[in-house]
């Protein structure tokens, strides 16, 4: 009886291990499962700036309020640690983590339109190679840009359209291996993008943020210490950032090219 008991306890002990494992697989596939629930539920994101839309006033009379639409890189500019998004600006930051530009598209009627500036500053792309909704082209990106940029003209808007910034392969994480941003994001496409972004502002009339030119190295990648990891910009980069951001957006309310 004595090693019955043994042997039970031993088959008991040597099951909690395995169960403890399968308990962190399927909470970690619960977790998994909620969020591709919340993204599919409002897949542009919507409600990300729903509320902080909503307690925004209208523009005060003269105001030049600009509204920066984009991604992470957006998003992070009024992060702490970044520098500051262009302290005591009328500018509105409604970037989001992660967004391609069908995303944008969708919510640019709330996030842009709806807050009345007298110009938007886009700066997109960068998900769309990377495939972060799916594979993309480039026609595909540029066709998202150029509705995004018809609705603000038909809006009053003016446009800034900034180049997607490079990447690099040579920033190093805490374990030592080094972030490979080059693989989802191969420079050539980068280029070609800029390319279109460049020529469809020529073309219609915006204005060209041209970040990349003042970011990349002579091996096409974004300057070593102008970001923490390979993608995006650390404060260093920023401060190269908002200056020029600060000159296209000059032009474009003094209706200079």
């Amino acid at each position: 009886m004595k090693l019955q008991v043994i042997f039970a306890v031993l088959l008991l002990s040597s099951c909690i291990p395995v169960f403890a494992q399968q308990t962190d697989s399927c909470e970690e596939d619960k977790k998994q499962l909620a969020a591709a629930q919340k993204r599919l539920s409002d897949w542009p994101e919507l409600g990300h700036y729903r509320e902080a839309n909503l307690s925004l006033a209208p523009p005060a009379s003269g105001e030049a309020r600009v509204v920066f639409m984009g991604d992470s890189i957006t998003d992070l500019w009024d992060n702490d640690g970044f520098g500051g998004f262009f302290p005591g600006k009328p500018y509105i930051d409604r970037g989001i983590g992660g967004q391609t530009t069908p995303q944008m598209l969708l919510r640019f009627r709330q996030d842009v339109i709806a807050l009345k500036p007298k110009v938007v500053v886009i700066l997109a792309g960068t998900n769309d190679i990377s495939g972060n909704t799916g594979p993309m082209t480039l026609e595909q990106t540029g066709n998202n840009i150029a509705s995004m940029s018809q609705l603000a003209e038909a809006n009053g808007i003016r446009v800034v359209l900034s180049s997607v910034l490079p990447v690099s392969d040579t920033v190093k994480r805490e374990s030592g291996e080094y972030y490979l941003q080059t693989r989802s994001r191969p420079p050539a496409k980068i280029v070609a993008m800029n390319e279109w972004l460049r020529s469809y502002a020529q073309q219609n009339g915006h204005i060209y943020l041209d970040y990349y030119a003042a970011m990349v190295d002579s091996n096409g990648f974004i300057r070593d210490g102008l970001s923490f990891d390979g993608l995006h910009p650390n404060a260093k980069g920023y401060a190269i950032m908002t200056p020029l951001a600060e000159q296209a957006i000059a032009r474009a309310l003094n209706g200079r090219r």
